[in-house]
C-alpha cells in the first residue's frame, strides 16, 4: 500500500512537471533599439574626448557597454549610409547610393527591417528615412517596418518646424510655428518612440531611431533646458545650438535609458548607439572629428569613422573598448544572430556578425577588406560627374583612397600615420595594385539613381 501510494505521488509530481514545461511560454528574443544620430562627429561626446558638449547619459552608456574606437559608417553622406545599414551591402553593391534624398530602394532589396519583421517582431522607425519619398516603393512600411514617424526625404528633414511629418504615408499635420516648443520634431518624434517601446514592451521590438539633430537648421526651442547651458559661451551661434542639440538627444536618450528600467525590460534589450557619417566641414575650428583628417563628404577617417557604443545587459561585459575594424554593412548580420535567426542572413553580404565581438571579450574579427564609394551630385548639372567620384578602402592598419576618377591614388598606413598627412604610396605600389584588382571584382555599376519627380515645384512630397 505504501509502494502504490509512493509512486502515485511520483506520478502526480512527474505529471506536474510535465505540465509545466509544456504551458511555460519560450523566452522572449531581445529587444533591439538601434538610435542614430546625424551628423554628429566622431570627438563631439565626452566619451570620445569633447571638452566642451556634455553628453553625461551617452558618457555613462558607454561605461555600461562597450565603446568602438575603429567604427565606421558605410558612407560618408547620408542616403547611401543608410542603405548600407539596412542592407548589409557596402556602397559599391547597396541600391541606393546617390545622396539626393529621394532615391528609393527598390521591392527587390531585403533590409534588417524584413528579417526581423519575418522573425515576427514588431518593428518601428522614428525619425529620417532618406531611402525612398512617399509614394515610392521605398518607403519605410514597404521595406519591414510596421510603424514609421517622420521624415521621408532628407531634405524635408532639414526643417524642425515643418508643416507636416509622415506616419505610414499618412500626413500629420504640424503646426509649423519657429521657436513653438510643441511644434519641434525632436520631440514629436522622440514621444512616438517611447509610445512603440511601451505599447511593445510584451513581445520583441525592433526600434529603428534615425534621429535627425543635430544635423540641418541647427535650431532648438530657447525653453529646452540644453540651451542654458551654453547660453554664456564666446561661440558662434550655430556652434552653440549644434552643442545644445547634441545635449537635447543625450538628455532624450538617458530619458530611454530609464524607461527601459522601468518597464523591466532593459536586461533583455540590446541598445546601440552611432552617428551616421562624420561631422561636418563647419565645426572644422572646434575640431568636430578630432584630430581625424577631413569631414562630412570625404572618404578620410573625419568624414567616415563614427562614434559606436553598444550595451546589452549580462551579454555584453560593461567598461569596454575594442579597436575591431566594423561598419555599416555588419548591421543586418549581427541583428540577425542577436534574433537568432542566423539561418535567415542571405549569403551575399558585405558585412559579417558581430554578435560574438559583442558577447566574448577575447573575440576577434578576421581581417577583411571594406570598401566605400561615394559618387558626389552636381545639383546644378543634376549629373555625377566621375572627376568627383570617391573610392577608399581599407584592410588591417592600410588604406588607400582616390578622391576622383582622374585623380592618383593615395595610399596611408594607418597605424603610423592615424591622421592620414603622409602618402606612402610610391613605397607600395604591389599593394596597392592588389587593392584595386579587389574593388574591381568587388563592386558593380550603380542602378539608376533617379530622383523621382516632385510635387508643386518642391524637393520633397
Amino acid at each position: 500500500m505504501q509502494n502504490r501510494s509512493y509512486f502515485f505521488y511520483i506520478s502526480l509530481l512527474s505529471f506536474g512537471i510535465f505540465t509545466a514545461c509544456q504551458t511555460s511560454e519560450p523566452p522572449l528574443p531581445p529587444n533591439i533599439i538601434y538610435v542614430m544620430v546625424d551628423d554628429l562627429g566622431a570627438a563631439d561626446l565626452g566619451c570620445y574626448g569633447s571638452k566642451d558638449i556634455l553628453t553625461p547619459n551617452i558618457d555613462q552608456f558607454a561605461k555600461e557597454g562597450i565603446l568602438f574606437q575603429q567604427a565606421y559608417s558605410g558612407n560618408t553622406v547620408c542616403a547611401p549610409a543608410r542603405s548600407t545599414l539596412m542592407t548589409g551591402l557596402h556602397s559599391g553593391h547597396t541600391q541606393v547610393r546617390g545622396n539626393t534624398g529621394g532615391i528609393a530602394l527598390p521591392d527587390s532589396a531585403f533590409t534588417v527591417a524584413e528579417l526581423l519583421q519575418a522573425a515576427g517582431y514588431a518593428t518601428g522607425g522614428f525619425g529620417k528615412w532618406g531611402l525612398g519619398d512617399q509614394g515610392t516603393e521605398g518607403v519605410p512600411e514597404k521595406q519591414g517596418f510596421d510603424q514609421f514617424f517622420g521624415y521621408y526625404h532628407q531634405i524635408h528633414a532639414h526643417n524642425y518646424y515643418p508643416e507636416y511629418l509622415w506616419e505610414n504615408s499618412q500626413k500629420v499635420s504640424l503646426p509649423a510655428e519657429e521657436g513653438n516648443a510643441d511644434a519641434y520634431t525632436q520631440y514629436q518624434i522622440f514621444n512616438k518612440m517611447k509610445s512603440f517601446i511601451q505599447e511593445h514592451k510584451d513581445q520583441a521590438f525592433f526600434c529603428y531611431a534615425p534621429w535627425p539633430v543635430p544635423h540641418g537648421k541647427y535650431v532648438i526651442p530657447e525653453s529646452d533646458p540644453a540651451v542654458a547651458l551654453y547660453r554664456d559661451k564666446d561661440w558662434s551661434e550655430k556652434r552653440k545650438s549644434y552643442a545644445a542639440m547634441t545635449s537635447l538627444f543625450d538628455r532624450q536618450f538617458g530619458e530611454l535609458m530609464a524607461m527601459l528600467k522601468e518597464l523591466e525590460i532593459d536586461e533583455r534589450t540590446l541598445v546601440i548607439f552611432c552617428s551616421d557619417n562624420g561631422g561636418g566641414r563647419e565645426f572644422a575650428d572646434e575640431k568636430t572629428n578630432g584630430e581625424l583628417r577631413g569631414f562630412k563628404r570625404d572618404l578620410y577617417e573625419g568624414g567616415i569613422r563614427i562614434p559606436f557604443i553598444a550595451r546589452w545587459p549580462g551579454r555584453i561585459s560593461p567598461g569596454r573598448t575594442t579597436r575591431e575594424q566594423i561598419y555599416f554593412p555588419d548591421i543586418l548580420p549581427t541583428l540577425a544572430e542577436v534574433a537568432g535567426q542566423r539561418t535567415a542572413i542571405p549569403r551575399q553580404l558585405d558585412g559579417i556578425s558581430l554578435y560574438k565581438l559583442l558577447t566574448d571579450n577575447n573575440h576577434a574579427l578576421p581581417d577583411r577588406m571594406l570598401y566605400w564609394e561615394y559618387p558626389h551630385f552636381n545639383w546644378k548639372n543634376k549629373t555625377y560627374p566621375p572627376e568627383q567620384f570617391k573610392q577608399a578602402i581599407r584592410y588591417k592598419n592600410w588604406k588607400m583612397i582616390r578622391n576622383g576618377k582622374d585623380k592618383e591614388w593615395e595610399f596611408y598606413d594607418l597605424r603610423e600615420d592615424p591622421y592620414e598627412t603622409d602618402d606612402v604610396e610610391a613605397y607600395h605600389p604591389g599593394k596597392m595594385e592588389k587593392f584595386q584588382e579587389w574593388i574591381a571584382k568587388h563592386r558593380n555599376e550603380a542602378p539608376p539613381q533617379i530622383e523621382p519627380d516632385q510635387q508643386e515645384g518642391r524637393s520633397f512630397r
